[in-house]
């Protein structure tokens, strides 16, 4: 009952954040002066292209561009009746793309399952990688098991990741016959899915997930590690081990939950780091991702689809936390009395 009261407070609360959120995105993304219609309209008119014109600034009033901001960010969440009523993103209308002349929804389309799909395969590798390599090398600290470990983790952080992406471009298709470029076969974009479209979707995500996940199991590994020695250097481990208890017993029993804490913490930060730090990732390798269109709406100032793709990180971000909140307090109990005291 105490976990369910806990779970609606840190929904409500996620909520409440969102909210904010998507006070300080509007406000970001229109810091700069001008937007893309004004900047098409200047243009526009410079060439005397007067059709342009109109129908930029037809633009600019169907999608409340002419109001002041604060009425423009009512209208774009759905908390006021805009030209088109009551129809913004709490009703599901994302805005519309100024940059591909299409609804925002259309221009994301399959990237965002996609995002998702990418950066969960990415956040597995990253502890399927980490949680083994960091427990493997506090318990033979200082030994060759150790530093190997180290090596790895610190050449991880090391790497850019565009640049390993590169590398693997190359050899992985040259030795291993992986894909090159994009998440699946050019056949099967836009094909109703199928199992041979997951096959070509998995294998596809091979070298992606590898590159996007390295540096956050190399820093994750090396975070458990520091906590697992700290843990093991307490008076707590040295009476389970004067009373017998066997290494592999007393490794799991004690430490690696104590340890386990800031490794399940970091799920808030790792969903948006791997979104963020895959765009560059993406470019690079061709996937169809939010992230080419995040990059291509800053540039140019596509306000409706920047703020779009903004408010999709957060929200993992936010998922992201929410779902470490629980977990913690499913692993500590003390968290939850101290939730329940407040």
């Amino acid at each position: 009952m105490m976990f369910i009261r806990y779970a609606i407070y840190r929904f409500i609360t996620m909520l409440l954040t969102l909210w904010v959120v998507s006070i300080l995105i509007f406000v970001i993304i229109n810091l700069p002066p001008g937007d893309y219609l004004s900047n098409q309209i200047a243009e526009l008119r410079a060439t005397g292209q007067a059709e342009g014109v109109a129908k930029a600034e037809f633009l600019r009033t169907e999608y409340a561009l002419d109001r002041p901001i604060w009425e423009q960010y009512l209208i774009w969440v759905g908390m006021a009746p805009g030209p088109q009523g009551w129809y913004g993103m709490i009703q599901g209308n994302f805005g519309w793309s100024f940059e591909f002349d299409r609804p925002v929804s259309e221009v994301v389309g399959d990237a965002l399952w996609l995002t998702v799909l990418v950066n969960l395969a990415a956040v597995l590798f990253v502890y399927m990688v980490a949680l083994p390599l960091g427990v493997i090398a506090a318990a033979k600290s200082e030994t060759w098991v150790d530093y190997t470990a180290a090596f790895v983790g610190y050449l991880g952080l090391a790497t850019p990741n565009f640049l390993l992406a590169l590398m693997l471009f190359y050899y992985g298709n040259k030795y291993f016959d992986l894909p090159i470029g994009g998440l699946m076969a050019p056949e099967f974009e836009g094909a109703p899915m199928s199992w041979e479209k997951v096959k070509s979707i998995l294998v596809h995500l091979i070298v992606p997930t590898f590159v996007i996940g390295t540096s956050g199991a190399a820093a994750m590994m090396q975070r458990l590690r520091a906590n697992m020695l700290d843990e093991l250097s307490k008076p707590y481990v040295e009476t389970a081990r004067a009373k017998g208890l066997g290494p592999s017993k007393l490794l799991a029993k004690y430490p690696l939950r104590m340890a386990f804490n800031p490794f399940v913490a970091d799920i808030g930060n790792l969903l948006p780091a791997m979104v963020s730090g895959s765009v560059l990732v993406s470019v690079v390798l061709g996937l169809q991702t939010i992230g080419p269109s995040l990059l291509t709406a800053l540039k140019s100032q596509d306000q409706f689809l920047a703020g779009f793709v903004l408010m999709f990180v957060a929200l993992l971000t936010l998922i992201g936390t929410m779902i470490s909140d629980l977990l913690l307090v499913l692993l500590d109990p003390r968290i939850r009395y101290g939730a329940r005291g407040g």
